[in-house]
């Protein structure tokens, strides 16, 4: 993985493919490369930035109108300019690219090694390209065959881009487990590991499926078949996504902007959904399984990353309101595991992209078992969203900073919904609780608003904390995963050491962390376990740790004995997740800023996560 950008047409291919990989470094990535056809192939790849490849292409006099292009996000291999891609072939008139990984790949460069091959890199895509070449002398075939058969015997996930000196007038593409997405403009194509590089050129897209592969020509049709050489007839959409929704928009990172969408990103995911004057709740993408939602004996709740803190929200709202059992699994340990699933559990999978490779892999694993499969993801058309048996899309918008922000508070709203929605049909809360916690959502996205008023004192905290080498971060009942989300953000994008615990056990092991070094963030809302909280922050301060103290608006307690308060409105304790999370957001975001660290691109980290 990680960004793949390909084009066909008659204009000149280089600007428009260094465009999209720009469009592309969201995902995350430590190399860059493209490889344009005019006569013969030629390929610019190097370590670092898409800037730095466009400095070597501006050196160059090439061009073509046909080319592939990618972003590397290191799996086989270290970040240098022999393991970026594209990667040749051994003759060198093919060049691919790949998101993915061939599990196979050791086995089979092996093979090849033992036929005389020599590999450049330490990758798997080489020994793909190597293998397809292979077949593709040694068994007489065209290159789609070639492709198709080279396919059949890899193991693992793969989206990949070919292009071929001896066919000038086509690209070659083919997905399974990673996303892959074909444009189709006017006498042109488009390539791309999602719609963000093709929004600006074409709103008419076709997703393939898995194990397909498409020749994509200069003029003509595109053809689309199986790795069984079926005939497929591509299914075109139509994309809503807008161009304004992947700038910047006058702010000076993605995350920022982001962060400051959420009273919107909030309201857009209840759009539509929540009626509080009348008592309706009408999620549509669901509507046909929410019986069985209603009535199953447990719901379990498979995600990564963010979106398990999310989850873990979803826990408590679904067991408080709806009073179902409810199980949060990581989906990476999920699928390895031998779970007990049977006909009657729910699982809900959690995916800001759709694509997680381990949230898909533990979907496929329930279904196998014959449970019923909803979906909640924020890419309309993504892998998860076509693999569900329903679900539900966030609305959030396109999310391009790499840590997550307005798309965990997106699914926390969707997981909302749905428990409320089950607990009225259920008659598991009083009806006029019901109601009180509809208006009670109808007034959050006003109350965020009202909360990132707090990001000047943030700044303030921040430039006192930037030095700091470790946090912890503490809070109970719903403001657990909050807890841990809040120390997430920390460490993705400020590389600060973070840790969150339930604060009951806190004395149980990270009380012998704490002293005058070490900053404690506590959620201290009134709601809840308050007075638990307030004997947590003693504890802290008996021993001279510091205290940053998440608050509800006008509580003077804890401002008596807290160094750092910040306040939040005032809003039912199922709800606080909603504004609770968003100074923690802030809060990275600024200690990050302030050292220096690149905030919407964090070392090391992918947007996507699409493999293992």
């Amino acid at each position: 993985m990680c960004g793949i950008v390909g084009y066909i047409g008659p204009k000149e291919a280089c600007p428009i493919l260094l465009k999209g990989l720009y469009r592309l470094e969201y995902r995350g990535y430590d190399s860059a490369g493209m490889a344009v056809l005019d006569g013969d192939l030629k390929v610019f790849k190097t370590q670092g930035k898409v800037s730095d490849l466009e400095t070597i292409y501006r050196n160059d006099t090439y061009s073509g109108n046909i080319g592939i292009a990618h972003t590397r996000w290191a799996t086989h291999g270290e970040p240098n300019d022999v393991n970026a891609h594209p990667h040749f072939s051994p003759s060198r008139k093919l060049a691919i690219i790949h998101n993915g990984i061939i599990e196979n790949y050791s086995s089979l460069k092996a093979e090849l090694i033992n036929r005389g091959y020599v590999f450049e890199s330490e990758t798997d895509t080489e020994v793909l390209i190597h293998l397809i070449e292979d077949i593709q002398l040694n068994e007489n075939v065209d290159l789609e065959v070639a492709v198709r058969i080279a396919l059949s015997q890899v193991v693992g996930a793969y989206a990949i881009v070919i292009i071929s000196e001896d066919h000038p007038d086509q690209l070659i593409v083919a997905k399974k487990g990673s996303p892959l997405v074909i444009g189709i403009g006017k006498n042109e194509f488009f390539v791309a590991s999602d719609p963000s590089p093709i929004v600006e050129h074409t709103k008419e897209v076709v997703y393939l499926e898995d194990e397909e592969i498409a020749v994509i020509p200069r003029e003509g049709d595109l053809c689309v078949k199986n790795i069984k050489n079926q005939q497929k007839t591509p299914y075109v959409h139509h994309l809503e996504m807008q161009l304004s929704s992947i700038e910047k928009g006058g702010f000076p990172h993605f995350m920022l902007k982001e962060i400051y969408e959420q009273p919107r990103s909030i309201k857009d995911s209840m759009r539509g959904r929540l009626n509080a004057s009348k008592g309706i709740i009408s999620l549509g993408g669901i509507s046909d399984y929410h019986q069985k939602l209603t009535n199953c004996q447990r719901i379990i709740i498979v995600a990564c990353g963010t979106s398990w803190h999310a989850g873990l929200v979803g826990e408590y709202l679904f067991e408080d309101f709806a009073r179902i059992p409810v199980e949060v699994e990581y989906a990476s340990e999920f699928r390895y595991r031998n779970p007990v699933i049977d006909e009657d559990d729910v699982v809900i999978a959690i995916s800001q992209s759709g694509e997680t490779a381990d949230t898909l892999a533990a979907i496929e694993l329930a279904r196998s078992k014959g449970a019923t499969i909803i979906g909640i993801c924020n890419v309309v058309g993504s892998t998860i969203a076509r693999a569900t048996d329903a679900g539900s899309y966030t609305h959030a918008g396109p999310e391009i900073g790499v840590a997550s922000t307005k798309a965990f508070t997106a699914q926390v709203t969707i997981l909302s919904l749905m428990a409320l929605s089950v607990a009225g049909k259920k008659g598991s809360i009083p009806q006029s609780r019901f109601y009180e916690l509809l208006g009670e959502m109808e007034a959050i996205p006003a109350k965020v608003e009202k909360t990132l008023q707090v990001n000047d004192a943030i700044l303030a905290i921040s430039e006192i904390f930037q030095h700091a080498r470790n946090f912890l971060y503490l809070g109970r009942g719903y403001n657990f995963p909050v807890a841990l989300e809040g120390a997430l953000k920390l460490k993705e994008i400020s590389y600060i050491h973070a840790e969150g615990y339930p604060a009951a056990e806190m004395k149980h092991g990270p009380i012998a962390l704490i002293d005058e070094e070490m900053p404690v963030v506590v959620i201290a809302t009134k709601k809840g376990s308050y007075e638990k909280v307030l004997t947590n922050i003693q504890e802290v301060k008996a021993r001279k740790g510091v205290i940053i103290a998440i608050v509800t608006e006008g509580d003077e307690v804890v401002r008596e004995i807290a160094d750092h308060v910040i306040e939040i409105p005032e809003t039912d304790e199922a709800f606080v997740p909603l504004l609770a999370t968003i100074p923690l957001q802030l809060l990275s975001y600024h200690i990050a800023v302030l050292r220096g660290c690149n905030v919407d691109q964090p070392r090391n980290l992918a947007k996507s996560v699409t493999v293992e």
